[in-house]
């Protein structure tokens, strides 16, 4: 099974442990999955939309905490936080969640599906099993191992609770995800797959600094988000034009050119995920200051791939540009021809009532 439905597994399993539980609380973010594992392990999501912090969208603790209260404990099932996403969310304040959920006595469930490959999402989940609680952290097997889609890893602090999750699969699952992480791992090494990790940070570095110098290159800038270890974004507001057109066409260039990994994300887009409607879909909060594009410094990720990355960022905004610009000329062309027949038609008009005056009253 991939992250979602390993997910919903964890989900399963922690409600013959709280029965009277119909609620999971959840820090929005902006991911189908995530949202469609909760629906489909039967349990009613309480969505906490984020605060915006400078440029970051963080945790909004206190959200939490009263919507804990307003529901009561025994009605909550868990909470469901998130470590690595794209930015400007960034990780949530997995220490604090940990804490509140001990005081509450509420199980946690972490999605780490991007974490494993970096050390500061890993030390959030440590520091929050230290410090509160922390049940289960789920991490997919493709995003952090190079394999292909479909396999997940289910880990926690809790060997029995873990145990419980793996009994609670039905039937037979295939050996091929394991199989592969099998062989890729005896093919790294670990001193292969620490080298790995390495790097991925080294190219994250290389890929913030060459990302902003193309932002502000096309007078845009880099948006902070220090606290996210993994993406990137910058801001589209010269391209924007209070629509969201560029913006996708953007998105679709670059895919056309092999640049997967990016997202080009516009305001106000509208998105009802399994009955329920997020607005400002994929931006993780409803109402973000500007449209950005997301990029991110992945495992396995060289400098020849940021660079090439970054050549094809250039040109497909140098061509959407010059689309707009060919746009507004023929758009203002238009609208002068439009404004001379006006003119001309007004014209005719006056000479027509003054050639009435000049005639005098009909007999």
């Amino acid at each position: 099974m991939a992250t979602g439905m390993s997910l919903t597994l964890c989900f399963l399993t922690l409600r013959h442990k709280r029965p009277k539980a119909k609620y999971i609380i959840w820090p929005r973010i902006d991911q189908k999955s995530c949202f469609k594992s909760m629906v489909t392990a039967g349990f009613e999501p309480v969505v906490i939309e984020n605060v915006l912090e400078g440029d970051e969208l963080r945790t909004d603790l206190k959200a939490v905490e009263a919507k804990i209260q307003e529901l009561g404990p025994e009605h909550i099932l868990c909470l469901h936080s998130t470590t690595a996403c794209f930015a400007p969310r960034v990780p949530d304040r997995l220490e604090e969640l940990a804490v509140i959920c001990a005081n509450y006595d509420i199980p946690h469930v972490v999605n780490n599906a991007y974490g494993l490959q970096s050390s500061k999402c890993m030390h959030l989940i440590q520091q929050g099993a230290r410090v509160g609680r922390i049940d289960a952290f789920v991490q997919s097997l493709d995003k952090n191992f190079m394999v292909p889609v479909g396999g997940a890893i289910i880990a926690g602090f809790n060997d029995p609770f873990i145990q419980d999750i793996s009994k609670m699969y039905p039937g037979r699952a295939s050996a091929s995800p394991s199989l592969d992480v099998l062989i890729t791992l005896l093919s790294l090494g670990c001193s292969g797959y620490r080298k790995l990790l390495k790097e991925r940070k080294e190219m994250f570095v290389y890929l913030s600094t060459q990302l902003k110098k193309l932002a502000e290159a096309h007078n845009e800038r880099l948006l902070q988000t220090p606290h996210n270890p993994i993406s990137l974004a910058m801001t589209l507001k010269t391209i924007d034009g209070h629509h969201d057109k560029a913006v996708t066409q953007l998105g679709s260039m670059l895919f056309t050119r092999q640049v997967s990994g990016a997202r080009a994300v516009p305001l106000g887009n509208m998105q009802t995920v399994s009955g329920h409607t997020f607005r400002g879909f994929m931006s993780h909060t409803d109402n973000y200051p500007c449209a950005y594009l997301n990029a991110a410094a992945a495992i396995g990720m060289k400098m020849q791939d940021v660079d090439l990355f970054i050549k094809r960022l250039d040109k497909c905004l140098n061509i959407v540009r010059k689309e707009q610009t060919r746009a507004s000329v023929v758009s203002g062309a238009v609208g002068n021809k439009a404004e001379d027949a006006d003119i001309e038609e007004l014209a005719l008009k006056l000479d027509d009532v003054l050639g009435d005056v000049g005639q005098g009253p009909a007999l």
